[in-house]
């Protein structure tokens, strides 16, 4: 099944959504074989829906899919692109915040009403570096996951479903660097997805509780799904070792900045908080590297 999707007009007092900005913090490195963009501006996603596996094509003037989730992404395409965003919200307070703003006036908070594709790349990341985290997603995804449908790019895939999911041997995971706490975290997930999918029709911090209640899910893990699958404004992450330094520096000059600091220099921006800690990264503020950065582990010799 194919189906196309022409965008309506955008009034011109508000800039058009970036799909760059909008669309990025749903790849899982340079080489996600659920996300492609070409030499033509279009970005590619390789998704499974309800309605089962779909390939979304994205350009400048409309969107194509492919595949039994075809229509399902289309329908959702306005929320994907950050319709139900509203960048007006945000009032910055310090320079660097306007700056930035103005500069990225593209920016949307995407919204996939799809919760396992973003928990369980997010469930891989914790406590690892991104190269480990990206490497085991791609193994994964190209060793249990199918073709996505449609005329795409080389190399697309659809992750596995929830019992692929919960069905990947012991040793598969230690072949793909994952160890023995991520993979069941991810496996007690899939074994309950129906439920876990219901977050996405709630109220953001609901969604979160939900999806804390499955043991290895934590705040981290919960706040970086729900940005993505709920368009989250305000859910911003903690427990992170990188983020609380970079805001600190960034409002505060405060490099020392831990998850308390970070949150008392963002409450003035209660409600898009999220927001705001996304303009930062964009800004290319951060602190100087004082240390070396962490070195990737490597489970499979064990």
């Amino acid at each position: 099944m194919a189906g196309r999707f022409l965008p309506p007009h955008t009034p011109s007092t508000r800039a058009p959504a970036d799909l760059a900005l909008t669309l990025g913090p749903l790849r899982r490195g340079p080489a996600d074989p659920t996300f492609r963009t070409t030499p033509d501006g279009s970005v590619w996603r390789a998704s499974r829906t309800p309605e089962g596996p779909g390939t979304l094509r994205v350009h400048a003037d409309g969107a194509e899919a492919w595949g039994p989730g075809a229509d399902w992404l289309l329908a959702r395409l306005p929320a994907l692109l950050g319709a139900e965003d509203d960048p007006a919200a945000f009032v910055p307070r310090h320079k660097l915040l306007a700056v930035t703003a103005r500069a990225r006036a593209g920016l949307r908070l995407t919204r996939t009403g799809l919760v396992l594709e973003s928990l369980i790349p997010s469930v891989l990341e914790q406590k690892v570096t991104s190269t480990e985290a990206y490497a085991s997603w791609r193994r994964l995804v190209r060793a249990f996951g199918e073709p996505a449908p449609g005329p795409v790019p080389d190399g697309m895939y659809v992750m596995p479903d929830a019992r692929g999911w919960a069905a990947i041997p012991s040793w598969e995971w230690h072949r793909a660097n994952v160890d023995g706490k991520r993979s069941a975290t991810i496996v007690r997930a899939a074994r309950v997805a129906p439920r876990l999918e219901e977050a996405a029709h709630m109220p953001p911090a609901e969604a979160r509780t939900r999806l804390e209640l499955i043991p290895g899910i934590g705040p981290w893990t919960s706040a970086e799904t729900v940005q993505r699958s709920n368009g989250a404004p305000d859910e911003v992450t903690t427990g992170d070792l990188h983020l609380p330094g970079i805001v600190g520096w960034a409002l505060a000059g405060d490099r020392a900045a831990d998850d308390a600091a970070m949150l008392e220099l963002l409450e003035p921006y209660a409600g898009q908080r999220h927001r705001a800690a996304r303009l930062i990264l964009l800004s290319g503020r951060v602190p100087p590297r004082r240390a070396p950065r962490m070195a990737p582990g490597d489970i499979r010799a064990y």
